[in-house]
């Protein structure tokens, strides 16, 4: 059986949604045509992204090209993660307990709460006064 070409992932966080493509390569990262380090500025988001590939030390084995959208840079660089770790699952199921155990493979299903009719929030009632 041949072995397969391109690893995909999808990949979700708050409301961003992340689609990620992993070809074998030398580390090239690419975000909505985009170079990494443009994308995501900050360095801590960056190596929060690239978490799942050092876990699994495939931190230059693979090029990856990613098409995100919705939300903010953040909740994107969240997706963006499990879109990787949802891809680096099918190139190898060997990596499943240290991607488990470093907490990857569950999406993290916090989303914002919906507002409430009479508060100006989901939560946030108007100012009470007595008089």
């Amino acid at each position: 059986m041949a072995k397969k070409v391109m690893y995909r992932g999808t990949g979700r966080r708050k409301s961003s949604v992340a689609r990620v493509m992993l070809t074998p390569g030398t580390g090239k990262f690419v975000i909505n045509g985009r170079t990494f380090d443009v994308y995501i500025p900050s360095a801590a988001t960056r190596l929060d992204v690239e978490q799942p590939l050092t876990k699994t030390d495939n931190l230059r084995t693979f090029d990856i090209i990613v098409n995100v959208y919705g939300g903010g840079i953040s909740g994107q660089a969240g997706a963006i993660r499990h879109g990787i770790t949802r891809a680096l699952l099918e190139v190898n199921k060997d990596y499943r307990p240290v991607l488990k155990a470093a907490g990857l493979i569950t999406r993290d299903p916090r989303v914002k709460e919906r507002k409430k009719p009479g508060l100006r929030k989901a939560r946030r009632a108007p100012q009470f006064s007595k008089r």
